[in-house]
């Protein structure tokens, strides 16, 4: 064959294969040192400014204006904390979030984790490909069907990249987050909000939660948020890192890497903040506050902005945005089967199955709702990913919390606190949204 496939798993996108692969000397000078531990936490925030956080934000921020600002705050601030327990299971443990599932769970117990874990990873490819799709149609006139056809060939990527190091992706990772985030300060240097109403928003409220159509929002923006496969993804990218056998260098990685994870994250916070308040500014403050679809904040942007550049900024950034899967799902899927399954694919293999699988719905939502649907199936991917999130966490905080696994690095009171009072939050949410679609209300 002129371009043979490959019949393994390859570096970058094997977890095995790139495991201690980047080197961090000891007697490095402490920028120079942070510089090589910076990457992983980068990689786990595209999963936190995909198409499926821009579908809750817009609508949120047109219907509700800086409202629900408070819910990607406190979303953004589960995430950190969630992210820095994978850091500490990942470096101390040296194990990820699946394979530690599989030594300490019953086979049935683990095949039930790894098809959520599945299922979270297609319900955010799904947003990946209709995110993607709905770029190339607004960009280029494509219809939606032939854009989620052309969506496929991001496998070419991933063969383009085999045998590649690690820091070759996240470098194009760092590309991506730089490509959106640019994108939004400039639109929002093009409508300018109201900051007094920006920083209201942010204020934690109940009351604006009783508003109709609020709580389901706000469950779609905390599912946009807090990726369950990022859970395992970051568990075992963290492993990357070549560390010294001690305690003192454990600590330090984990500190140099929880860092990596909290400024990674604090950049997705702005990205998705900037999001919902420049759909409050550009619609809901100009009487626009039933825009639920993507396009139509793409087409309604020009006129209300008065600049055809602002909507193309707009849909470049989405079109990065929809392509930050190409890589986290592809690791993430890789970690899952690896960790869970203890199952090797060649990338592009995992790549084509999970690519494939969201094809499937992605056409039929669009044949049934038609182009129009395509917001209402992002939120949807949004709260089934919100769905999967306590099945990730219960044995992430279980773990963690584990002296016998973690030694003197097990979560303490006040973190142990913190943490199951989040999941009981995010897991009543779930319930009560579950009831209310049953009763009808």
């Amino acid at each position: 064959m002129f371009f043979p496939l490959p019949r393994t798993a390859t570096a970058p996108f094997c977890p095995s294969e790139v495991k201690g692969s980047v080197a961090v000397p000891q007697d490095l000078p402490f920028f120079k040192k942070l510089m090589r531990y910076a990457g992983p936490g980068l990689l786990v925030s595209v999963g936190y400014m995909d198409p499926g956080n821009w579908a809750t934000d817009i609508e949120a921020g047109s219907r509700f204006g800086y409202g629900l600002l408070f819910v990607v705050l406190l979303a953004s601030l589960a995430a950190m904390l969630l992210q820095t327990l994978c850091v500490r299971l990942g470096l101390v443990a040296q194990k990820d979030l699946a394979r530690a599932c599989r030594e300490h769970y019953s086979p049935r117990v683990n095949r039930l984790l790894w098809l959520g874990a599945e299922l979270a990873i297609v319900a955010c490819d799904l947003a990946e490909v209709l995110g993607s799709a709905l770029a190339l149609h607004l960009l280029f006139g494509v219809s939606i069907p032939v854009g989620i056809a052309i969506t496929a060939l991001d496998t070419l990527l991933v063969l383009g990249l085999q045998g590649a190091g690690f820091r070759r992706v996240e470098a194009i990772v760092l590309g991506l987050v730089g490509t959106i985030a640019g994108c939004f300060v400039v639109e929002l240097a093009m409508s300018p909000p109201n900051w007094f109403g920006v920083a209201m928003g942010f204020g934690p409220s109940l009351e604006r939660l009783h508003q109709p159509g609020a709580l389901y929002l706000a469950i779609g923006v905390v599912g946009a948020t807090v990726m369950p496969h990022n859970l395992y993804l970051h568990s075992s990218i963290v492993q990357t890192r070549l560390i010294a056998d001690t305690d003192s260098a454990r600590r330090e990685a984990v500190r140099f890497c929880t860092l990596d994870a909290v400024v990674s994250l604090s950049l997705a916070l702005l990205v998705n903040a900037a999001i919902m308040v420049l759909a409050a500014s550009a619609f809901h403050a100009t009487g626009h506050r039933e825009v639920t679809e993507i396009d139509d904040a793409y087409r309604l942007l020009e006129p209300i902005v008065g600049s055809a550049f602002a909507a193309t900024l707009f849909g470049i950034a989405l079109l990065a945005s929809g392509q930050s899967s190409t890589f986290t799902g592809t690791i993430a899927g890789q970690i899952i089967m690896e960790g869970f399954l203890d199952l090797k694919i060649p990338c592009w293999q995992r790549r084509l199955i999970t690519r494939g699988l969201a094809l499937g719905p992605a056409w039929l939502g669009v044949w049934w709702f038609g182009d129009g649907g395509v917001g209402k199936m992002l939120v949807l991917s949004q709260v089934v990913l919100s769905f999967q999130l306590p099945f990730a966490m219960w044995p992430l905080i279980r773990f963690t919390s584990s002296r016998a696994m973690m030694g003197g690095f097990a979560n303490g009171p006040v973190v142990k606190s913190l943490a199951w009072l989040l999941f009981g939050v995010i897991s009543a949410a779930n319930v009560w949204l579950v009831a209310s679609v049953v009763s009808g209300n």
